[in-house]
C-alpha cells in the first residue's frame, strides 16, 4: 500500500495527482522551482521540496534531485506525471533501486518504447503496421539525404527519446534538412535530455487516433476505447475527443487489437497510450506508445466513468484489473481543449506574465487548471494552463457546451488561445467530424485577429462607465453626483485607455442627466440601464446586453458577447515610446538565445533565419524582415532576452 507520494512535476498535471492520490487517502509532497514557489499544486500538497533554479534541466530533470527530494519527505512512490521523467527508464530504475515505488510501468517496458527505433522494430516483428523510416546518426550528408528521399518528401523529424510535439520538424524539401536537423536535436536535448532523432514518410492529410491501454502484473490487459487528436499545431495537440467521429466498429476493433499487441509485446504495466496515424483510407500505421498516463486521459475519464490517476495507484500497488475495467462502456461524447498562454494571430507564440482575473469553466464543465487569478506564467515551462473538459449525450451537445464555456470565461492578463478554441468547436468543419491533423491550415479564418473592433469600442465605453462609476464611489463627499456630470457646457471629461498597444480616448458627458459618450471623438449609441462594481447593463446598437467589468490598479477589465478586452489606464501625457533603430528586430516574447544563425556584415534574404529563441521549451526562429545587410546582433547564445528587447538590425537594400 502507498502511504505518501512525491510528484516529480508541475502545474496542472501536479494538482491531478494530487486530487487522485488523496481519493484514495495517500499523503503527497511536491517539488517545486523557484519559477514556481507560489504555483497552486505547492500550496495545495502536503508538503514540498525547493529545487534552486529555473530551467528545467537543473529542477525537473535532475533525477538525482528528485530522489533526494522523496527521501527528505519519507515518500515511498514516486508519480512523474507527464513530460520530463515520467518515460526515463533510468530515473524508473533509480526509484525502485532505493526501495520507492515507481507510478508508472516496468523500466524495461519504458526502455522498449521509449527508444522510438527500437519500438518500431518490435512492433515490426509483431506485425503492427509502420511507416517507412530511417535513424539519423549524423549530419544531413549525402547517405541521409539519400535515405530521406527513399522514404519521401514531406517527411518528419521525431525526437526518438520523447513525445509532446517536442524535437519535431516537417522537411518538404531537401534544403531544408540540415537546419531542421539541427534544430529538432536542440529542443529533443532540451526537453528530454538525449539528443536522439530518427525521420519517417509525413502522412497527410490523416487523422491521430490513440488507444488507451491499461494492463496489471499479471499480464491481464485491458483497453478504454480510442481518442481522437488530430487538430494540433506543431504537432501539439489542441483538441481531444472520444470516441473518434471517424472510427467505426471495425476500425475500433482493429486500433484496439494492435494496441493491445503493442502493451503484450513490452509486458506492459499500468497506464499507457499506443498512439497511431490513420489514413483516410482507413489504413493506420504505429506511431508510438506513451508509457505514461497521457495529458488527454480526462476524455476517456468522461466516458467510461473510470479515474485513470487511481487506476495507476492501484496497479502500482500491485492490484488486479477487476470487472469495472474489462467491462466497461463508453457513454456519450467528450472534447477536451488545451488553454495555452500563446498568441494565435502571431504564430502561436507564447505568453507569459500573470493573469489578473483567471475565471474558466462552468456548470458541466470539467477545468484541470494550474492556474487561478493572479497566478504568474514563466517562460520556462510549457504554455499549456488548463485543459477545459465537457461531455454531452451527443458531440454536438459537448461541442456546444465546451465553447460556450470558453465563451463565457474571463480571461485577462496574457494572450491566450481560448477564442481560437472557441472557433475550432463552433466551426461547420469540426461538427462535421472533418478533423485531419492539417486542420489549422486547411480551415480559414481560425487563426486570424478577431474582429472585434466593433465590440472593443463598445467596450471601450463600459470601461469608461466602470471607471467613472468607481471614482464616484471612492469620493469621500457627494458620491451621489456622477463624476462626469457637469452644469456647465465646458467639455466632457475624457478616460485615455490603451489597448492592445492602442491609445483609445474615450469622453463622457452628463447633460441633464443624460449620457453622451465619444470614442476617438466618434459618437458611440449607447444607454446605461443599470451600474454596479462587477457588471453594467446597457443597450447599444440597439441590443441590450450585460457587461462584466473589473477596476483594477491600473487596467479596466471588460467581457462581454462581444469577447473580452484588457484596457490600460492611460495618464493625461503621451506615453514615451521605447525607440528602436530603423531594421531593428525585438524579442516577441522572453526567451533564451539558442543559435545565432547570421553575422554582422552578411547579406541576407528576406526571410532568412538570423537567429533562434527557445521559450516553453519550444524553438522560435527570428526571420530577416527584409533583404540587406545585418548592421548588429546585441546578443549571444545563451543570452536571457526580455519581450521587446532589440536582438539584431538589418539594413535594407536599397531598390
Amino acid at each position: 500500500m502507498i502511504r505518501k507520494v512525491l510528484i516529480a512535476n508541475r502545474g496542472e498535471i501536479a494538482r491531478r495527482v494530487i486530487r487522485g492520490a488523496r481519493s484514495l487517502g495517500i499523503r503527497t509532497a511536491v517539488v517545486y522551482s523557484d519559477a514556481d514557489e507560489s504555483a497552486l499544486y505547492v500550496l495545495e500538497a502536503d508538503e514540498s521540496v525547493r529545487l534552486c533554479g529555473t530551467q528545467a534541466i537543473d529542477t525537473y530533470l535532475a533525477a538525482d534531485l528528485l530522489l533526494d527530494a522523496a527521501m527528505r519527505v519519507g515518500a515511498d512512490a514516486i508519480h512523474p506525471g507527464y513530460g520530463f521523467l515520467s518515460e526515463n527508464a533510468d530515473f524508473a530504475e533509480s526509484c525502485l533501486a532505493m526501495g520507492i515505488t515507481f507510478v508508472g510501468p516496468p523500466p524495461a517496458a519504458i526502455k522498449k518504447m521509449g527508444d522510438k527505433l527500437g519500438a518500431k522494430e518490435i512492433m515490426a516483428a509483431h506485425n503492427v503496421p509502420l511507416l517507412t523510416g530511417v535513424t539519423v546518426t549524423g549530419d544531413a550528408d549525402e547517405s541521409l539525404l539519400a535515405a530521406v528521399a527513399d522514404v519521401g518528401f514531406p517527411a518528419i523529424i521525431k525526437a526518438s527519446a520523447g513525445g509532446g510535439g517536442r524535437g519535431m520538424r516537417v522537411v518538404r524539401r531537401p534544403d531544408e534538412l540540415q537546419l531542421a536537423l539541427e534544430s529538432a536535436r536542440r529542443e529533443a536535448q532540451a526537453a528530454f535530455g538525449d539528443p536522439t532523432v530518427f525521420v519517417e514518410r509525413f502522412l497527410s492529410p490523416a487523422r491521430h487516433i490513440e488507444v488507451q491501454v491499461v494492463a496489471d502484473r499479471r499480464g491481464q490487459v485491458a483497453t478504454l476505447f480510442e481518442r481522437e487528436c488530430s487538430i494540433q499545431r506543431r504537432h501539439q495537440k489542441l483538441v481531444e475527443e472520444s470516441p473518434s467521429p471517424a472510427v467505426d466498429e471495425n476500425l475500433r476493433s482493429r486500433l484496439v487489437a494492435a494496441a493491445e499487441t503493442a502493451a503484450r509485446a513490452v509486458s506492459y504495466e499500468g497506464v499507457g497510450t499506443v498512439e497511431f496515424v490513420v489514413g483516410e483510407d482507413g489504413t493506420f500505421a504505429f506511431l508510438e506508445m506513451n508509457t505514461r498516463l497521457q495529458v488527454e486521459h480526462p476524455v476517456t475519464e468522461a466516458v467510461t466513468g473510470i479515474d485513470l490517476v487511481r487506476l495507476q495507484f492501484k496497479i502500482a500497488a500491485g492490484e488486479l484489473l477487476g470487472r469495472e475495467v474489462f467491462d466497461a462502456q463508453s457513454r456519450g461524447h467528450a472534447i477536451e481543449v488545451r488553454l495555452c498562454a500563446e498568441d494565435p494571430a502571431a504564430g502561436h507564440l507564447p505568453s507569459s506574465g500573470t493573469f489578473c482575473l483567471f475565471e474558466v469553466g462552468g456548470p458541466g464543465v470539467r477545468v484541470d487548471s494550474g492556474v487561478a487569478s493572479g497566478s504568474e506564467v514563466s517562460p520556462y515551462y510549457d504554455s499549456m494552463v488548463a485543459k477545459v473538459i465537457a461531455w454531452g449525450d451527443t458531440r454536438q451537445e459537448a461541442a456546444n457546451l465546451l465553447a460556450d464555456s470558453l465563451e463565457r470565461s474571463r480571461i485577462h492578463g496574457m494572450a491566450t488561445n481560448r477564442d481560437l478554441l472557441a472557433r475550432i468547436l463552433r466551426s461547420e468543419q469540426f461538427l462535421a467530424g472533418d478533423t485531419t491533423t492539417d486542420f489549422l491550415d486547411r480551415v480559414p479564418g481560425l487563426t486570424d485577429p478577431l474582429t472585434l473592433w466593433e465590440g472593443h469600442v463598445q467596450h471601450a465605453s463600459i470601461a469608461a462607465i466602470a471607471l467613472d462609476h468607481s471614482s464616484q464611489l471612492a469620493r469621500p463627499v457627494q458620491s451621489a453626483i456622477p463624476s462626469s456630470w457637469r452644469n456647465n457646457r465646458s467639455g466632457p471629461e475624457p478616460y485615455d485607455f490603451v489597448l492592445d498597444g492602442k491609445p483609445l480616448r474615450v469622453e463622457l458627458d452628463r447633460m441633464d442627466q443624460s449620457l453622451s459618450v465619444h470614442v476617438d471623438s466618434e459618437p458611440i449609441d449607447i444607454r446605461v440601464h443599470r451600474v454596479s462594481t462587477s457588471t453594467i447593463d446597457a443597450t447599444s446598437a440597439g441590443v441590450r446586453r450585460r457587461f462584466r467589468v473589473e477596476v483594477l490598479a491600473g487596467q479596466v477589465l471588460v467581457d462581454s458577447g462581444f469577447g473580452a478586452s484588457t484596457f490600460v489606464i492611460g495618464d493625461r501625457f503621451p506615453l514615451v515610446q521605447e525607440i528602436v533603430a530603423p531594421g531593428g528586430l525585438t524579442a516577441p516574447m522572453p526567451g533564451i538565445v539558442v543559435r545565432i544563425v547570421a553575422a554582422v556584415g552578411q547579406m541576407v534574404e528576406s526571410g532568412d533565419p538570423l537567429l533562434v529563441l527557445e521559450a516553453m521549451k519550444m524553438e522560435h526562429t527570428i526571420f530577416s524582415p527584409a533583404t540587406g545587410t545585418v548592421a548588429a546582433l546585441n546578443v549571444a547564445t545563451g543570452d536571457q532576452v526580455e519581450r521587446g528587447a532589440v536582438l539584431a538590425a538589418v539594413t535594407e537594400t536599397a531598390e
